[in-house]
């Protein structure tokens, strides 16, 4: 057979307001991960290592930012007749911003009928993970599918907050539960659901035939709400097994590695999960890169301060353009152009892209947004009180300092 011709459409339109202030002017898949990247490279980093280079991002909420990422860093061949490209809402179908997930696509059908794929991949934009997405096709074709959604397990708790899928013993799906308040947990395991990635591979003509309205109902609106539950009482949705995935140079402690970065706590942890000597998800797989674009930055700098004081790094990233100089960083993560000057401590924190810290200044467990200086001998992250009469505080106690912040 064939290789199968595949057109992927990645979503991209959410509003992210669970991670306020980090989506207050830019869209949640352009928000900065890992130092150098942006979520939205891990998505695409996992088609481009595919060769599914037939890609469509669908934006809309503030999207400058992704906009202007994806053309200045994801450049394919057009030559061979490859691409990506951001797509925000063209109002075809009349003045409508999108709806939802199946309203995105069935304002873009354009897009599929112009390519004329035998499936379409629809995926998140928002999530960390490594993925061969040809084995999920494959597995689709093989079972002769209207639908496959990709799932894992995860904490009842969490399972609130997803889609839940029951499968019987060939992988159909049985019943979809979208973030149902009491989700039914996996056979055998009272402690796990069954929970939808949020991945999708669709036969064509079954995607267009279900986002496009029929009578007087309208068309569906949201692909978890309408289309997951309309296909399965229809009998041809099945279920992929996120944990079988095998992506080349990856070890079992990192197989089935999966998150859903929706709020400030999910987004710091899954960047704390860089960090250990051994990580849950390793960056350095050079046998299945994340791709993004680096810019012209010098080398990363650790040098004594002005006064002779002697830098200390331990369990941090530090990306290229970076300068610590004289200072103390013990599990961070430090972004593109950051300086932190001599005798500042920063500590379990996330800073973006040119920000400035002031000698003396002390930074626990924040996240803090792009080009923010923090003053010399300032202390952020230790009075709780304090910090909540002037930034966001997550349940967890993680401090965000928005994008630009004046002190």
């Amino acid at each position: 057979m064939a290789d199968p011709k595949v057109l992927v459409m990645v979503l991209a339109g959410g509003e992210g307001k669970r991670m306020l202030p980090l989506t207050q002017d830019r869209a949640k898949p352009a928000v900065p991960f890992g130092g150098s990247y942006r979520i939205i490279d891990f998505a695409l980093s996992n088609f481009a290592s595919a060769r599914y280079l037939k890609i469509v991002v669908l934006t809309q909420y503030m999207s400058h930012s992704l906009d202007r990422h994806i053309s200045q860093t994801w450049r394919f061949s057009g030559l061979l007749g490859n691409y990506v490209t951001p797509v925000p809402a063209q109002m075809r179908r009349g003045p409508h911003w999108f709806a939802g997930s199946a309203d995105a696509i069935y304002q873009n059908l354009n897009l599929i009928t112009d390519e004329d794929p035998d499936v379409v991949c629809v995926f998140g934009a928002d999530h960390i993970y490594r993925m061969d997405p040809r084995q999920m096709v494959n597995h689709h074709l093989d079972s002769g599918a209207g639908v496959t959604v990709a799932a894992i397990p995860v904490s009842y708790e969490e399972a609130k907050a997803f889609g839940v899928i029951e499968s019987d013993a060939e992988g159909k799906i049985v019943a979809f539960h979208e973030k149902s308040p009491t989700p039914p947990t996996m056979p055998g395991d009272s402690t796990r659901c069954l929970a939808s990635m949020g991945n999708y591979v669709f036969d064509t003509q079954t995607l267009i035939d279900i986002v496009t309205p029929a009578g007087e109902d309208g068309a569906p609106t949201d692909i978890g709400g309408h289309v997951i539950p309309a296909l399965t009482a229809a009998g041809v949705a099945h279920v992929y097994d996120f944990s079988t995935n095998i992506v080349p140079g990856q070890d079992d402690r990192e197989k089935g590695y999966w998150r859903d970065v929706g709020t400030i706590d999910s987004y710091y942890d899954a960047n704390m999960d860089l960090l250990a000597p051994v990580p849950v998800f390793n960056l350095y797989n050079d046998r299945w890169p994340v791709f993004t674009s680096h810019g012209s930055y010098p080398p990363a700098k650790i040098s004594r301060g002005a006064g002779g004081e002697p830098a200390h790094v331990d369990g941090s990233l530090l990306s290229d353009g970076s300068i610590i100089s004289g200072a103390h960083v013990e599990g961070s993560i430090v972004s593109p152009d950051v300086h932190v000057h001599h005798d500042a401590h920063i500590t379990g924190s996330i800073l973006f892209p040119g920000v400035r810290v002031g000698p003396g200044a002390r930074v626990n467990r924040c996240i803090v947004d792009k080009n923010v200086e923090i003053p010399a001998g300032l202390r952020i992250g230790f009075d709780p009180a304090a910090d909540a009469q002037r930034f966001t505080v997550s349940d967890r106690g993680i401090v965000v300092i928005p994008k630009g912040y004046v002190f």
